[in-house]
C-alpha cells in the first residue's frame, strides 16, 4: 500500500465475520469496540520515520522502564470518519488535525510527523477498515492517532525514541444531551506558558479530580477558570463554551479567545464560522463566571452550548459553583445551538453542500497488497 510520503506495508488481521459486525455496528460501544486493524510507525533519530504499518489490532509489549510511563511524553487527537450518501467515507478536517498533533508534538519535545503523513495513516486505515464506518447518521468512525515516547531508560529527559499509533472505534451521539456544569474554584487546569493548549495526556488526568467532584454533585462536566483570578471562563472538560447573549440586533454568539491556556478546538472554529456564515454576531472575549450568572439571571445570557469532536454541539442547561446554581435561558436546548448543530452534521453526512472544503473523501477500493 503505498501512499505519498511514507510506504506503508498491510498485514492482513483475521477480522471479525460481517455478521458479528453488523451487530456491532448497530449499536456501537465508544472506547470498547475497536476495528480489525491499526497503524503504527517508529521514529528515531537516525532513521527519522519508519516501519510504517497497518497491522492487525493488538496488544503492546512495552518494558516497564518505557519512558512514556514515567515522564509522560504523550500526545493525542481525536476525529471522525463518517458515511457518504454515495457509500464513500469522507474525514472531517484531517488536515487540521494534523497540524494541531504538530503543535502538540514541538510543546512536548517530541518529532513532528509531516502532516500528509498523519492524514495517509488516517486514510491508510480506512481504506482497510471501511466496513467499520457506521452508515446511520449520528455514528461515525472515531480515530484516535496517539504518539507516545517509546525508549527504554530512565534518565529525566526527551525520549530518542518514538511509537506513533491510530486506533479506530465506531461511536454514536444520541443527539443533543441538556449539560448540566459544576465550576472548579479550588482546581484550574492551565496557567500561562503551560501545556493547556496542547492535547497532552497530563493534561487530562489532571483534571479528573474535579470531574469526580462534578459527577458527585450531579454534574456532567467541569466549567474550568483562569489560573490567575479563578474568575474568568476558559472551557468545560474537554470542550469549548459559548454564550448566546441578547442584543436588540439579534443574538450575539460569545466564546473564549484562544490566549495559550485552552484547547482551539477544531469544532469550536467550525461552529464560529457557521455562525458567521448565518449572519450572527460573533465575538471573542472574556466573560467571567459572575458575570454569566447574573446575564442569565437578568436575560442577557439566554442559551448556552459546548463542542467538541465527541459531543458535536451539546447544550448547556444549568451550571453549579459552590453554594450557588442557575439556569440557563429557559433551562432547555435553544434554538441557536440546534441551528449550529443542524448545519454542521449536515455538512458531516453529506446532506448539504460542504463549502468550506472541510471533508476528505477516502477511495474505498478494496487493498490487496
Amino acid at each position: 500500500m503505498t501512499v505519498t510520503g511514507l510506504e506503508f506495508t498491510w498485514q492482513p488481521a483475521q477480522p471479525v465475520s460481517p455478521e458479528r459486525r453488523s451487530e456491532l455496528l448497530a449499536q456501537p460501544r465508544f472506547g470498547t469496540t475497536y476495528c480489525d486493524h491499526m497503524v503504527t510507525i517508529q521514529w528515531q533519530p537516525d532513521r527519522g520515520w519508519h516501519d510504517a504499518l497497518v497491522r492487525p489490532l493488538e496488544s503492546f509489549s512495552l518494558h516497564p522502564a518505557t519512558m512514556a510511563f514515567h515522564y509522560g511524553q504523550t500526545i493525542f487527537e481525536g476525529l471522525r470518519a463518517f458515511w457518504r450518501p454515495d457509500g464513500q467515507r469522507a474525514l472531517f478536517r484531517p488536515d487540521d488535525h494534523a497540524a494541531r498533533f504538530n503543535r502538540s508534538a514541538t510543546r512536548m519535545a517530541m518529532p513532528t510527523l509531516p502532516e500528509v503523513d498523519f492524514v495517509a495513516a488516517l486514510r491508510a486505515l480506512l481504506r482497510v477498515d471501511q466496513a467499520w464506518v457506521p452508515s446511520t447518521r449520528g455514528h461515525s468512525l472515531y480515530l484516535r492517532p496517539f504518539m507516545i515516547a517509546s525508549e527504554t531508560h530512565l534518565s529525566n529527559r526527551s525520549a530518542e525514541q518514538f511509537l506513533f499509533t491510530v486506533l479506530g472505534t465506531p461511536s454514536f451521539s444520541s443527539g443533543p444531551k441538556p449539560l448540566r456544569l459544576l465550576a472548579s474554584t479550588e482546581y484550574v487546569r492551565a496557567a500561562p506558558g503551560g501545556t493547556g493548549e496542547i492535547k497532552c495526556g497530563g493534561n487530562y488526568g489532571g483534571a479528573y479530580i474535579a470531574q469526580r467532584q462534578a459527577l458527585a454533585r450531579g454534574c456532567d462536566q467541569v466549567v474550568w477558570l483562569d489560573a490567575h483570578e479563578r474568575r474568568h471562563i476558559e472551557e468545560s472538560g474537554g470542550m469549548n463554551l459559548f454564550f448566546v447573549e441578547r442584543t436588540d440586533a439579534g443574538p450575539r454568539i460569545i466564546t473564549s479567545p484562544l490566549t495559550g491556556t485552552l484547547l482551539a478546538g477544531v469544532t469550536r472554529d467550525s461552529v464560529l464560522r457557521l455562525a458567521e456564515r448565518a449572519g450572527y454576531q460573533v465575538s471573542e472575549e472574556r466573560v467571567a463566571l459572575d458575570e454569566w450568572e447574573q446575564g442569565c439571571r437578568d436575560g442577557r445570557f439566554i442559551e448556552a452550548f459546548a463542542t467538541g469532536t465527541a459531543a458535536v454541539v451539546q447544550p448547556v442547561v444549568e451550571v453549579l459553583s459552590d453554594s450557588r446554581e442557575w439556569t440557563v435561558g429557559d433551562g432547555r436546548p435553544g434554538p441557536v445551538m440546534a441551528q449550529l448543530r443542524q448545519e454542521l452534521t449536515d455538512i458531516q453526512y453529506g446532506q448539504a453542500p460542504d463549502t468550506f472544503g472541510w471533508m476528505q473523501t477516502v477511495d474505498t477500493e478494496t487493498r490487496t497488497t
